[in-house]
């Protein structure tokens, strides 16, 4: 397994290619074209900004102002993340024809996935960081140092995530309906539409405690949100380290499968 995870680095030349092509192939025949990419985000916030200031008036009952801004922060990270799975679930069976080349390196398939997905991320930060501004709400430049760091603990639960859902759902496809209604309770778990400090103590908060994206998306409010100076990193620290340990159990595992997986595509 160690010898495939090293090639798997090597293989990044074509990780980019794969990426491209999935970023052109998405916009094809769009008159916008990459240009969604900003839009898409930009419209999803000034949704936000006029439901939860206008009809629902979150901000005021949360005590957090602008929260269209706050939402937003755990919102865009929270995009990444779930359409990076919901993609990966199935991007072995779409790329059939591939997966049967036998000279192809069918484990870059999740990470292609998963990397198009950050790009949009990348590419809706300037429309987070712009409402930032425009609202006022203060950037710290010794917090903003952490930010690469949540990305990169976030990318790497992410792939570890993708590598088993992709292995899966090549057997069992019923994976991807599963995927669909988890991703929903797992939404609804992770404090984004509020904060965990309104969590009741005891057992609700330790089940949350549990779950890995609600400290992602805290410490990105810290950082991006909050005035006081982030002090989530233990946190952070904890589960950058159970992401690197399902890394390599997801690629483990994948790697015991890859031998099927042109036989059930």
């Amino acid at each position: 397994m160690l010898a495939n995870l090293i090639r798997l680095f090597r293989y990044r030349g074509l990780v980019q290619i794969l990426v491209a092509r999935e970023l052109k192939a998405r916009y094809r025949g769009s008159v916008l074209g990459f240009f969604w990419s900003f839009v898409n985000p930009l419209l999803l916030l000034l949704v936000y900004s006029f439901v939860f200031t206008s009809i629902i008036p979150r901000g005021d009952l949360a005590g957090l102002e602008p929260y269209a801004v706050f939402l937003f922060c755990g919102l865009l990270p929270w995009t990444w993340f779930s359409s990076s799975l919901n993609e990966s679930a199935n991007i072995l069976i779409v790329n059939g024809n591939l997966i049967k080349k036998v000279v192809f390196p069918v484990e870059i398939l999740p990470v292609v996935a998963v990397a198009s997905n950050l790009c949009h991320f990348v590419l809706g930060l300037p429309i987070l960081f712009g409402f930032l501004v425009w609202y006022d709400v203060p950037l710290r430049p010794a917090d903003l140092v952490w930010f690469p760091a949540v990305v990169a603990v976030q990318l790497c639960l992410t792939l570890g995530l993708a590598m088993i859902l992709a292995a899966l759902t090549v057997h069992f496809r019923d994976v991807r309906d599963l995927l669909a209604n988890g991703l929903t309770l797992w939404f609804f778990s992770t404090p984004i539409l509020y904060e965990m400090s309104t969590v009741p103590e005891g057992v609700i908060r330790a089940v949350m405690n549990v779950n890995p994206f609600a400290h992602l998306a805290i410490s990105y409010q810290q950082i991006l949100f909050h005035e006081d100076p982030f002090d989530h990193w233990r946190w952070l620290a904890a589960v950058a380290a159970g992401s690197g340990g399902l890394f390599l159990l997801g690629y483990w595992f994948f790697d015991r499968l890859r031998d099927s997986f042109a036989e059930e595509v």
